[in-house]
């Protein structure tokens, strides 16, 4: 499958988190795009493997993806090690997309920095002819994205650029709270955990319109860039 964008999350729901506007964007926009999950997220102190399996599964309806996929990697111990490394290498190159989007360059989760840094590394990897991967007993072709980009998550990160995503923020908090077990649930008598308070629920929309405030549109979502981004013209901005 030929993907515009893929993007990566460490547990199941950070893509969502930190991105799920832009990915509604882009799909409506008639991008193909799709989600790998690093880890199942199983040290996660709400819900179980299993129930974020099927919420991974009911987010990735909603937000419209073409494919979704977890690589089984061990929540909490994150490594960039070369097993881990070849492992991304097969989903790039099995969705050869334009563009990766990936974890928070530094954040609170340890797993996010090392998720961001894992990916980046075997993004540049991917693109190795001396590399030989093979995926589903067949050798697969290399392929290097043209842009890694970073979504920000639960630091205050500042972005280098925003997506607009007025029209779909509904979607991106639809697709969040599909992660039912791990969010703000007054009925629910789980522990309470950073995520799954009513402040970090209605985080999800001033931390969009804050953003949106600074960049003049109503929401938007953040990223920092692996490098110098190259513009062929003013379109596409937003006075």
């Amino acid at each position: 499958m030929k993907t515009d964008i893929l993007a990566f999350g460490a547990h199941p729901d950070d893509v969502e988190l930190g991105c799920g506007g832009t990915i509604a964007k882009m799909i409506s926009e008639g991008k193909i795009c799709a989600i790998v999950d690093l880890t199942r997220g199983e040290l996660g102190t709400r819900g179980t493997d299993e129930t974020r399996r099927v919420e991974a599964g009911e987010s990735a309806k909603i937000l419209g993806v073409s494919a979704r996929e977890n690589l089984g990697m061990k929540d909490g111990f994150l490594v960039n090690s070369e097993e881990y490394q070849l492992e991304i290498v097969k989903m790039i190159r099995k969705y050869r997309p334009e563009i990766v989007l990936a974890n928070a360059i530094d954040d609170r989760h340890p797993d996010h920095a090392k998720g961001a840094k894992l990916v980046s590394d075997a993004c540049f990897l991917s693109g190795l002819r001396k590399i030989e991967t093979v995926l589903e007993g067949e050798n697969q072709e290399v392929w290097r994205p043209k842009q890694i980009f970073h979504y920000i998550q639960w630091k205050d990160i500042k972005p280098e650029f925003v997506i607009d995503i007025s029209e779909h923020l509904d979607k991106k908090i639809e697709a969040c709270m599909a992660f039912k077990t791990q969010f703000y649930d007054p009925a629910s008598n789980e522990p309470v955990t950073p995520i799954a308070t009513k402040d970090f629920f209605e985080s999800l929309t001033y931390r969009a319109q804050d953003l949106g405030r600074l960049s003049g549109v109503a929401y938007a979502e953040g990223f920092t860039s692996e490098k110098l981004i190259a513009m062929k013209n003013f379109e596409g901005i937003i006075l």
